[in-house]
């Protein structure tokens, strides 16, 4: 039976800042009582305010950026729970359950470029995993900035979520919006198909995907038309984050790895998947 990670606790943050980015999200900064190790990008907590104002069930967040002794999460405000979030206080506390879920395969060199595939909030596990490529942290050796790419799409201008400074991580980032308030008009699937025309990107890429349904389930199709290798990280309800209410049940695929049982538990097995584990 799977089960949460060893590393995973329960423990009371401060929010030490809460910073307005793009046209509805935060940057909500927390500082646990005791410096987390360096964690693998796609991880996710559940938080909630301790001060009553959230929902009693936390809201499941991937974690955005690791800086110094601080947790930062890209915030989305669209109910109760992520509105009590960005209402936060610097001084509140917050109940953090965490880290969970499994992160990003080893972005290795062995293999045809990276490409990642970000949809509006689904940017949330990318800028620690291009930090972590570049800088050779975990077991595969540092990559050059040339073998990653981040194609980031939205429907609008205003939520592509800190596109500057995914910019100036030095890696290529392309951006996509439905209205063509910025970059190409369409979505990200379609300006990698442009890519892939005009010679930008080979056609033996390796790709990571977040973003919403609609979105991974035409990257999924996209992948095994294609024969790409190819990882999701799911943005499942969650109402545990530990494997217990078994409410967020992801479909396998029989022939995978996973097949053995019809369905995974996104919070313990994922919320990172490989295309040959699961079927959308």
């Amino acid at each position: 039976m799977p089960a949460p990670p060893p590393d995973a606790r329960s423990f009371t943050a401060t929010v030490s800042a809460v910073v307005a980015c793009g046209t509805d999200g935060v940057l909500l900064s927390v500082r646990p009582p005791q410096p987390l190790p360096p964690l693998r990008a796609a991880r996710f907590f559940m938080l909630r305010r301790e001060d009553g104002a959230s929902p009693a069930i936390p809201r499941p967040f991937s974690l955005y950026r690791q800086a110094d002794d601080e947790l930062v999460f890209l915030v989305k405000v669209t109910g109760r729970g992520t509105r009590a979030l960005a209402a936060c206080e610097a001084g509140s506390k917050l109940r953090v359950i965490g880290p969970l879920g499994n992160g990003w395969p080893d972005l290795d060199g062995d293999g045809g470029p990276w490409v990642m595939l970000a949809g509006g909030i689904g940017s949330a596990p990318f800028f620690m995993a291009i930090e972590q490529a570049l800088s050779g942290l975990g077991a595969a050796p540092a990559l050059a900035a040339e073998n990653l790419c981040l194609l980031y799409g939205a429907s609008t201008a205003g939520f592509l979520y800190d596109l500057e400074r995914f910019e100036e991580l030095g890696v290529r980032v392309l951006v996509a919006t439905d209205d063509g308030s910025r970059g190409f008009r369409g979505n990200v699937c379609e300006l990698l198909e442009r890519e892939w025309e005009a010679g930008g990107l080979p056609r033996d890429v390796r790709l990571l995907a977040c973003g919403p349904d609609p979105m991974l389930h035409a990257v999924e199709r996209l992948a095994r038309a294609r024969e790409l290798s190819c990882w999701l990280s799911l943005e499942e309800l969650m109402g545990c984050g530990v494997g217990i209410c078994n409410g967020c049940p992801v479909p396998t695929r029989p022939e995978g790895p996973l097949g053995a049982w019809p369905n995974a538990k996104c919070c313990v097995e994922g919320p990172v998947f490989s295309t040959e584990e699961i079927s959308l």
